[in-house]
């Protein structure tokens, strides 16, 4: 049994990238790991959204046990567009177990929960104030200029601006970091890089193609994590345990798919195009619509204010929309690898609040489940999009990692190092 455990988070970084860079050696010190403890492939949630994938990596439960399905909901009978944080949340973490806590940057964590120890919110974290607990650490936050998130929006236009961004908030987590370790008597300390994940939505391109012209920068900011991590490892007592995951793989966008559009195109949403009323636009006569990325909701009668399928007509509709979608294909080639049921899926208290289909794009495929898309297909202005099968998972401690692991049994085997 371990004493401590230390679990270390990669937002969005895909197995085959840790397993490419540290052989390369842009990541020496996790080659070093690799010999010590298990490292695979784990599956992320479906969807295979953030917010849906740490939600079950902190609880260890499904989002029919936590309730949470994407970084947007509706509002109970209504077509409200609504955004859960940790106050949805319907599974405890697991750091409402007995012990001492310190949890740096876990997405979706946002309002910071009490606990025993210190909690600073991850992305999505408007309110810095609100993102900390205990408050008092807002000003020592404030001290090594603590950055939450950078600013998606120069990046998009500016990449050099983007690496400058990353990289600094790069530095002032992991100092921040430095800092807690040294201050708070802790149990388990969990600290994930998101910087990782916006790299990869901006710049997927600039990892495959080694000419590209910020292939380098790529390189370096992972170099960069990996230091980071050798100097949490070096602190560590041999006795501690050490995790550490991503919450979803990413490759190369190659065409976005407008979920609600070819819902229209097929006949299974009407719609308005007013932009002020967001998924007020949907029409009498729906059967269907999507929230991103891919999930589709049936517009039952009774559950939504102008649902129109009757609860004998469920099934019907449910595989007409299975079939239109495992029928879609573009320049000759399938567009939706699978099409899940809720039933096939989730399990748990909270299932009815789930989607009655999610969809899994194919290789290169970006679902998108906006209500005012104009075409079914278009081309993105990102370059990475997430995977479902290419998380990945590194251990070093007194447990048992199964054959086929998913972001569901990190908690467990968290449980069994430390003899919860």
């Amino acid at each position: 049994m371990n004493q401590r455990a230390v679990i270390i988070g990669i937002d969005g970084v895909p197995f085959r990238l840790m397993d490419d860079l540290s052989q390369q050696g842009v990541m020496p010190y996790f080659n070093q790991l690799r010999e010590t403890g298990v490292f695979t492939q784990m599956a992320s949630s479906i969807p295979e959204v953030s917010s849906v994938s740490w939600s079950s990596i902190i609880t260890g439960k499904n989002p029919g046990e936590h309730s949470i399905y994407g970084f947007t909901e509706l509002l109970p009978s209504t077509y409200t567009l609504s955004f859960p944080n940790s106050k949805k949340l319907k599974a405890n973490p697991f750091w409402q177990n007995q012990g001492e806590f310190c949890i740096i940057n876990v997405p979706s964590t946002y309002p910071a929960s009490s606990l025993n120890g210190v909690l600073v919110s991850g992305f999505i974290s408007p309110d810095l104030e609100r993102a900390v607990y205990p408050t008092s650490l807002l000003e020592i936050l404030n001290e090594f200029h603590y950055k939450v998130d950078v600013d998606t929006k120069k990046a998009r236009k500016f990449p050099m601006v983007l690496f400058k961004e990353l990289f600094e908030a790069l530095e002032s987590r992991v100092a921040f970091s430095h800092y807690l370790w040294e201050k708070i008597p802790w149990n388990v300390f969990m600290l994930v890089f998101t910087g990782s994940d916006r790299l990869g939505h901006f710049l997927w391109d600039a990892y495959e193609d080694e000419s590209h012209e910020y292939h380098s920068q790529f390189l370096q900011f992972f170099s960069r994590i990996d230091e980071a991590i050798r100097d949490f490892g070096e602190k560590m007592n041999p006795e501690d345990a050490l995790f550490i995951v991503s919450d979803h793989g990413m490759e190369q966008t190659q065409v976005n798919v407008n979920v609600n559009c070819v819902l229209e195109q097929e006949g299974f949403l009407h719609r308005g195009k007013d932009p002020r009323k967001g998924y007020s636009n949907i029409q009498e006569g729906t059967r269907a619509f999507a929230l991103d990325p891919g999930r589709i909701y049936i517009n039952k009668k009774g559950k939504f204010p102008r649902g129109c399928v009757e609860p004998g007509e469920e099934d019907a509709v449910l595989r007409e929309v299975c079939n239109a979608f495992e029928s879609l294909e573009i320049q000759g080639q399938k567009a939706i690898a699978h099409v899940y049921e809720n039933h096939h899926i989730y399990h748990g208290p909270y299932s009815e609040s789930g989607p009655d289909l999610v969809l899994m794009p194919a290789r290169g495929i970006n679902l998108k489940g906006g209500i005012l898309a104009e075409t079914p297909f278009d081309q993105d202005v990102l370059s990475g999009k997430h995977t479902q099968k290419d998380a990945f998972l590194f251990v070093c401690g007194d447990c048992s990692i199964s054959e086929n692991p998913t972001v569901e049994d990190v908690v467990p085997l968290l449980a069994e190092c430390l003899g919860w």
